[in-house]
């Protein structure tokens, strides 16, 4: 199915959700005027549907392959990539005295939207390297940040992360990777990094010239658990004091993975220093490595949110397609009995608005919460308290949903969903990963009822429900919602254990990010009832209705569960649980 970039709800989201507009009054943002802003939304957009929406099919088919040592892409991926970091579209956020635009974070995430829309697969390349750059540019050395994040700015390098391994999964503190100081020779002042990770995300490949990966590991006599975790910086091949590349590093791919999705984006297994001479240098200060590398994973959870936009948008694209064009039976109760297209059957309609207005939603959320966190960079406290409570409401609800637009798109497919050829399986098969990346979506709602029920002493979440009943005065459900919102964080605040808090978090981290999601809808609406973007005034009122009408409804509903407590949990045995 052709896929075409979702621009103008793309810029009403940015201009609405994001305020970009007011982002562009402060002087680190003032290249992001309304030209410039559209002439990076309308040019990315092209670029993904042209250059990397025609391999996502062909990577899915084909995946990644490891040959002696070397994984292989399929046919066109890498002039694909070239042609990604020779139009300077991996330096959109990236900071200008490494060669970057220095453009807000939210113009990243289009940029990533867009590719990722167009290739999920191929897209975690360059989310990845985002994270990279992030995690050095505020725990790096000077020394560091010279000798690697021009490239990594650029794209001519791509970063990884490195954290988790066999008997250390959600569980970091349980990791045994080792690093050993160095004390003389060539490499004097750095350490060998001995240790095997999984689940690394293009930690092989041929695209760039050379990988740097961020690896966590044991300083000797480190403290156990999490507290005795240090950073490094292990690249593929060495770099030489001018800048070339030295010999290649102590390090290679094992395996990779054969996976329900994502085929062409290779999940290998990494071993470092199987010879004794893997070489890594330290980031940051030693047994703090979690710290930095949740610099990194904080904007890289709100990456993965967008994932749910990304395969949302694409697997609604192709349901409607495939409606428009399949003709099947007649309308119920029509007096004419001739069959129409499939997208004229109430049941079928109503799932493809569904799929819009949950796609729309996340888009919505997914902008507004890139909008707080460039409003913290900027230096106001209260937008990066907002933008941390917002993390795992995009992150968690924007992966469920993107799971579900695109098994709603299976179904209208129906029996040719089912059918590999179509391609429609494929959005569900990629989107599965989403939910747990990054933490899971379970550890996601556990965050948010502890960690952020409890920044500021609740007030950070109590001003973003209070700003959302404010938002919602003229829409009694969602206004209702934002209220049950409010009294389940009080319940949780004042009389819940940590058990029920944990029992309820899920529905509770659902209902607030439905809730913020539909406020941000409304406020798109109200910008389109004032006259913007007008091209998409009757389908947006559609869709947004939808949301408020149904999906609103829905989370209402969750209360209970939210507010069930956890020893309903526990009345059975683990034994008896298995029976």
């Amino acid at each position: 199915m052709p896929y075409t970039a979702a621009t103008q709800d793309q810029l009403l989201a940015i201009r609405v959700n994001a305020g970009i507009e007011e982002l562009a009054q402060s002087e680190k943002f003032a290249a992001a005027e309304p030209d410039m802003v559209e002439a990076i939304v309308e040019g990315i957009g092209q670029f993904a549907a042209g250059e990397w929406a025609p391999l996502n099919r062909q990577g899915d088919l084909e995946g990644a392959k490891l040959e002696n040592g070397v994984v292989r892409l399929p046919e066109g991926f890498a002039q694909g990539y070239h042609a990604y970091v020779e139009q300077g579209w991996n330096a959109i956020s990236g900071p200008t005295e490494f060669g970057g635009q220095g453009l807000p974070f939210t113009l990243s995430c289009n940029v990533l939207e867009n590719l990722g829309t167009a290739n999920m697969a191929f897209n975690l390349l360059p989310m990845l390297s985002v994270g990279a750059i992030e995690a050095l540019e505020h725990h790096g050395s000077k020394e560091l940040q010279d000798k690697y994040l021009p490239r990594l700015v650029s794209g001519e390098w791509s970063g990884t992360m490195n954290l988790t391994e066999p008997q250390a999964g959600s569980d970091v503190g349980a990791l045994r990777s080792t690093a050993v100081p160095i004390e003389d020779g060539e490499h004097a002042g750095k350490y060998r990094i001995k240790g095997q990770k999984i689940y690394i995300t293009w930690g092989e490949h041929e695209l760039s010239g050379n990988i740097i990966h961020l690896v966590l590991a044991r300083l000797p006599d480190a403290p156990e658990g999490s507290r005795g975790i240090s950073l490094f910086i292990v690249p593929k091949y060495h770099v030489k004091a001018d800048g070339s590349l030295g010999p290649k590093n102590d390090l290679r791919c094992v395996s990779i993975e054969h996976k329900l999705g994502i085929n062409a984006s290779p999940t290998c297994v990494m071993s470092y220093g199987d010879n004794g001479d893997c070489i890594g240098e330290l980031v940051g200060a030693p047994n703090r490595g979690l710290a930095a590398m949740f610099t990194m994973m904080n904007n890289a959870r709100i990456n993965v949110g967008n994932q749910g936009v990304q395969i949302g948008e694409r697997a609604t694209q192709q349901a409607l397609e495939y409606a428009r064009d399949r003709v099947q039976s007649a309308r119920a109760g029509s007096p004419d009995r001739a069959p129409v297209a499939i997208i004229e059957h109430p049941d079928v309609r109503r799932m493809l608005l569904r799929m819009k207005a949950l796609t729309e939603g996340a888009r919505a959320l997914l902008y507004y919460t890139a909008g707080q966190v460039d409003r913290g960079t900027l230096g106001n406290a209260e937008a990066a308290a907002r933008g941390e409570v917002l993390t795992p409401l995009i992150k968690a609800w924007g992966t469920d949903a993107g799971i579900e637009v695109a098994s709603l798109g299976v179904q209208i497919h129906g029996g040719m969903g089912f059918i590999e050829e179509t391609g429609a399986a494929q959005h569900w098969r990629d989107s599965r990963i989403a939910p747990i990346y990054e933490g899971t979506n379970g550890i996601q709602a556990a965050d948010l009822v502890t960690r952020k029920l409890g920044m500021d002493d609740g007030q950070a979440m109590m001003a973003l429900i209070a700003d959302i009943a404010s938002g919602a005065a003229k829409e009694p459900a969602l206004h209702a919602l934002a209220s049950e919102c409010a009294t389940i964080a009080e319940w949780m605040r004042s009389e819940a254990s940590l058990d029920d808090r944990l029992a309820g978090s899920v529905p509770f981290c659902t209902m607030l990010a439905v809730a913020t999601a539909g406020w941000q809808l409304v406020l798109q609406l109200r910008a389109i009832e004032a006259g913007t973007a007008p091209a998409l005034a009757i389908a947006k009122k559609a869709s947004v209705r939808f949301f408020l009408d149904r999906i609103v409804p829905e989370a209402i509903g969750l209360r209970a569960g939210a507010m069930a407590g956890g020893a309903g949990l526990y009345e059975i045995s683990t034994e008896q649980l298995l029976g």
